[in-house]
């Protein structure tokens, strides 16, 4: 409806220019005009600023162009009356039979109802997750996923070909510490005095979770002793079982004059392994790499996730990707030598200061890699880049678009969404999470203690840079305290009316002419919202917009349910009704698929 209306302003600014009465700087300028939907039903269904947006360019007054607006619009069998309010509002007012044709618009489309073209012809990319693989997903990462996957079903609504893709972070210091971590407890698992020696000496900021036990004891029974201190060949076979004081003898050096500093005490263990492990740490860091990634990825397909690419930091490296963004960055002339560093000019793009691409011994940056990741999304023809990214990454943003920008593309084609923490609560009591120390709730726990289906529910229902509160009871709860449960029971209600309705047998003729309950136009003004909404969650990246709507369809439907008999219904108006409710259970359907949510037939 508010599309027909935008078409009708659109035709009446069209007539006016072909006259020469409206310029088109003019028109270029008002082209943030509006039509809304009013609060108020004394001014009409629809109001539309579009006069005072033009006045001024136009220089003329606003009351007066309304007016001219008005007598140009073309006539439309939707609209009633048009009039003219305050400095210049244009209000439209709208037909009985339009509101009742919702219901055949929504019969007609089906599951494409609230589609639109918005996108068409446009590729979009969405980066989400993208964890580090150093152990399972757990709550915290819940959000992002149910976040961007979200929006990447809404974009496809809006007519992009959206694709996911997440980028494995399998490079760099975190998965060095994990791969020692893993060692650790596989050698702790030895025989003899082993396994007392290792946890005497464990890095308190190592990895400490279970999982990094079960990836320990998953090595040992398929490599043997292949990593024990120097048991490992180039083939990767056991070699012969090492003589319980030799080894602990290896193990009593291997932690022997370690600097005092934490972090440096790490980096030190982490080259002793290396060293110890030779080629064998390369399999030790893949066997833990990939597990993990096949846990992360089946999670992911449980929470409902399907990423179309899984995209390897390490590949970048392999690949010549880094070398090339650098050297791209270094043609334009934003690269530069100092200290024995390169320097890329992030501050000439709006970054605080500049950025570090190459240290002075050679070795890249974790910047490095991330800008040439962005280079090589930018070149497989992506006409949108959207990254989801945690709260904490606010800063890194800004670099990355800073990088973006240097190499030549344009601002707007990347954007970046920032999705704030969630926080558990058990009761009255917040759950503690650390996933360097093991303490977190996995993504699996919560998906078995609560639903998929409310699990992702929860998670969008608010603007994604708003923090949230996971209460675990209330997405348990069967009430109407509970929103997904609230909207699915409204779904489930309708399926269960239709069942009886076929139970009973009876068939009757009617048309929608037939409702004229006031608490009907409300639901059929609900229902021919939905494209709008869908339209503006797909421009803001906002799938909270979605939530909101169903939160607000279920509750008119409830109403109108409570209100009013379907069934027992006089013939006409039975079969008027079931139409109506029939819509509503088509348009929750559909929204809740935009969200990953299912749509139950009972409940």
């Amino acid at each position: 409806m508010k599309q027909e209306i935008e078409n009708l302003l659109e035709q009446a600014v069209a007539d006016l220019r072909g006259r020469g009465e409206l310029s088109d700087a003019a028109v270029d300028a008002a082209a943030g005009a509006r039509v809304q939907r009013t609060r108020d039903a004394r001014h009409g269904d629809f109001a539309s600023n579009l006069a005072l947006a033009l006045a001024k360019p136009a220089a003329a007054n606003p009351r007066d162009l309304a007016a001219k607006l008005v007598d140009a619009l073309p006539a439309s069998d939707a609209v009633e009356k048009v009039d003219i309010a305050g400095p210049g509002f244009i209000n439209f007012h709208i037909k009985r039979d339009a509101w009742l044709r919702v219901i055949d618009a929504i019969d007609s489309a089906g599951e494409s109802y609230g589609r639109s073209d918005r996108g068409a012809g446009r590729r979009a990319l969405v980066e989400f997750v993208s964890a580090n693989p150093t152990g399972p997903l757990h709550v915290g990462h819940g959000r992002g996923a149910a976040y961007g996957d979200a929006v990447a079903r809404i974009l496809s609504a809006a007519g992009f070909d959206a694709r996911r893709e997440y980028y494995i972070n399998d490079g760099g210091r975190q998965m060095d510490i994990l791969a020692l971590s893993v060692w650790l407890r596989y050698l702790q698992g030895g025989d003899g005095g082993l396994g007392k020696t290792v946890a005497r000496h464990f890095p308190v900021n190592a990895y400490q979770g279970g999982y990094v036990r079960d990836l320990a004891a998953a090595a040992r029974e398929q490599h043997g002793d292949a990593f024990m201190p120097g048991g490992a060949n180039d083939a990767g076979d056991a070699a012969d079982a090492a003589d319980a004081t030799t080894v602990d003898t290896t193990v009593d050096t291997l932690f022997a004059a370690l600097p005092d500093d934490s972090e440096a005490r790490i980096d030190a263990l982490i080259a002793r392994c290396k060293s110890a492990l030779g080629d064998g740490y390369r399999r030790l860091f893949a066997h833990a790499c990939d597990a993990l990634v096949g846990q992360i990825r089946d999670d992911l397909l449980q929470f409902g996730v399907a990423f179309d690419t899984w995209f390897s930091e390490r590949a970048l490296l392999d690949g010549g990707d880094i070398e090339r963004a650098v050297a791209a960055l270094d043609a334009r002339g934003h690269i530069y030598e100092q200290d024995g560093a390169t320097w890329f000019r992030a501050s000439a793009f709006g970054d605080e200061k500049d950025r570090a691409v190459r240290r002075a011994d050679g070795s890249h940056t974790y910047f490095a890699s991330d800008i040439a990741y962005h280079f090589n999304k930018a070149g497989r023809g992506f006409d949108l880049l959207l990254n989801v990214f945690g709260a904490d990454h606010h800063g890194y943003a800004g670099r990355v678009l800073a990088a973006f920008e240097a190499f030549g593309f344009e601002r707007e084609r990347l954007q970046t969404r920032l999705v704030q923490f969630a926080t558990l609560w058990r009761g009255n009591k917040k759950v503690q999470m650390s996933t360097r120390g093991g303490q977190f709730v996995t993504l699996r726990a919560l998906c078995e203690e609560v639903g998929v289906d409310a699990a992702r529910f929860f998670y969008v229902s608010r603007k994604n840079d708003q923090h949230m509160d996971f209460d675990l009871a209330l997405a348990r709860a069967q009430s109407a305290d509970n929103p997904v449960y609230y909207i699915q029971y409204a779904h489930a209600r309708i399926c269960s009316v239709f069942r009886r309705e076929m139970e009973s047998g009876a068939a009757d003729a009617g048309a929608p002419a037939a409702l004229t309950e006031p608490g009907e136009f409300e639901l059929l003004q609900t229902l021919s919202r939905f494209p709008e909404v869908v339209e503006a969650a797909a421009a803001a990246f906002e799938p909270h917009l979605v939530a909101y709507y169903l939160r607000d369809l279920a509750r008119d439907f409830h109403a109108y349910y409570n209100a009013h008999p379907f069934l027992s219904a006089p013939p006409g108006v039975r079969r008027a009704r079931l139409q109506l409710i029939g819509a509503v259970r088509q348009v929750i359907a559909n929204g809740l698929a935009l969200l990953g949510v299912s749509a139950p037939k009972k409940m």
